[in-house]
């Protein structure tokens, strides 16, 4: 997808930067592409195709720093771009923490391939999408006389980039990924109509799940009619694992350099302190092959390496850029996480519901927010009543409220059910005690 000559030619416009007033400089070139196959109820409704290739440019001219990127990957007109970029930058204030990583830190290669890229992406014919996602409608269509409408949807898309840093780095990296959806709506009580969205991804065709997806969206939807509220309390909160990354994301936000360097973070000054119970063991692993997510660098071109986040509850590790580091006199890691996985329990999601005497199992979060400097939160939230160990009826319209620190500290159990496709490997989790206000 990047071909020679543009690398050529990404080296070119380096120099060119460096001859002509840079003292440094780093550029990606980017390519990507992908494509969309939707359907309404088994009827083609829309296709969409893109794509897009460029080249984006940091420069350092005299202590100050510019960002710029085009698609116009003419030598003439790169010629002119970056000459203007050059000139613009001079404008610019002085900011010495903008320099380059160290070159010591960069990847150095010669690692094997993270088989990330499918050669047949671009043999795969559009009549054989189509077909994927007509199957899916099909699971559906005519199975119960509630249904409102189902569309489903093939997606794929490939991107592909090359870096260059002026002190010594030059890395290449290249994905695909596959993606088939379900959404189905019905007629529910009264007004009520209820959805229920399902979907699988894969960096590899061939290892793309293509059935089942339809006729699990309308066995879930089925599940919702007759939700309402339940009494509001303290309720042991159970998460499945296609919504258990919601709770992880603003802990993650808290531990980017941004995040800390702005004193906007509640895990400030949390570093090798316990914040979390002893089953927050929460690893970072970039080199796993075939894994969404798996990479031998960062956007920087600094190496990645496995490395603990959480290790019984305890911080590890920020996620610290050269700019923020330099702006907070600190040393750097990398500028986020690459594949995050959450050390699995031994129970599945029916195992760790059949454990709870009152509960709710939440099944979606609709809206809501978390504080990034308190981690107090509030969300609205869908899924079903426990009782005994069962469930008993849906519930909606309800909210739940806390802190995030104090939530994964009444983290009592993690179950062996990630959803393994993803960049982030988080199991079904439940937690004590939590917050619920409904009626």
């Amino acid at each position: 997808m990047i071909t020679d000559n543009n690398k050529k030619l990404a080296q070119w416009a380096m120099d060119y930067a460096l001859k002509n007033g840079c003292h440094a400089a780093k550029l990606v070139l980017y390519s990507d592409s992908n494509a969309s196959f939707e359907l309404r109820d088994a009827q083609i409704d829309r296709l969409q195709q893109a794509s897009e290739s460029g080249l984006g440019i940091s420069l350092y001219v005299d202590g100050k720093y510019g960002s710029y990127s085009t698609n116009r990957l003419d030598r003439r007109e790169l010629e002119t771009f970056i000459k203007n970029g050059i000139e613009s930058t001079r404008y610019l204030a002085v900011d010495e923490a903008r320099v380059l990583p160290d070159a010591a830190r960069y990847y150095k290669g010669g690692k094997p391939d993270l088989q990330l890229f499918d050669e047949r992406y671009e043999n795969i014919s559009p009549d054989d999408k189509v077909a994927v996602a007509r199957a899916v409608a099909e699971e559906v269509l005519g199975k119960d006389s509630r249904i409102i409408s189902v569309s489903t949807s093939f997606r794929d898309g490939a991107s592909a980039s090359y870096r260059l840093a002026s002190n010594g780095f030059e890395g290449e990296s290249r994905s695909t990924w596959f993606s088939v959806s379900a959404d189905v709506s019905i007629r529910g009580e009264g007004e009520a109509r209820p959805s229920s969205y399902r979907y699988e991804s894969a960096l590899f065709y061939d290892k793309l799940i293509k059935t089942g997806i339809g006729a699990e969206a309308l066995e879930q939807v089925l599940r919702k009619i007759g939700q309402k509220k339940a009494a509001s309390g303290k309720y042991t909160m159970v998460v499945d694992a296609r919504n258990a990354s919601d709770l992880l994301r603003p802990v993650l936000d808290a531990l980017y350099g941004s995040a800390l360097q702005q004193k906007n973070s509640f895990l400030l000054d949390k570093l090798g302190t316990k914040v979390g119970a002893a089953l927050l063991n929460l690893r970072d692993e970039p080199h796993t092959a075939g894994a969404r997510g798996a990479r031998y660098f960062d956007s920087e071109g600094v190496a990645t390496e496995p490395r603990p986040v959480f290790e019984g509850g305890v911080l590890k590790t920020y996620f610290i850029d050269t700019y923020n580091s330099r702006k907070m006199g600190v040393e750097p890691t990398v500028n986020s996480p690459s594949l995050l996985v959450l050390e699995p329990g031994s129970e599945d999601l029916n195992g760790l519901v059949a454990g709870v005497q009152k509960g709710i199992l939440v099944t979606g979060f609709n809206g809501g927010n978390c504080n990034s400097s308190s981690g107090d939160f509030s969300y609205g939230i869908e899924g079903f009543l426990i009782e005994n160990g069962k469930l008993t009826r849906p519930v909606n319209e309800m909210n739940v409220t806390g802190n995030m620190i104090t939530l994964w500290a009444s983290l009592a159990a993690v179950g062996n059910d990630p959803r393994m496709s993803s960049s982030w490997r988080i199991p079904s989790l439940v937690f004590e005690g939590v917050d619920f206000s409904g009626l």
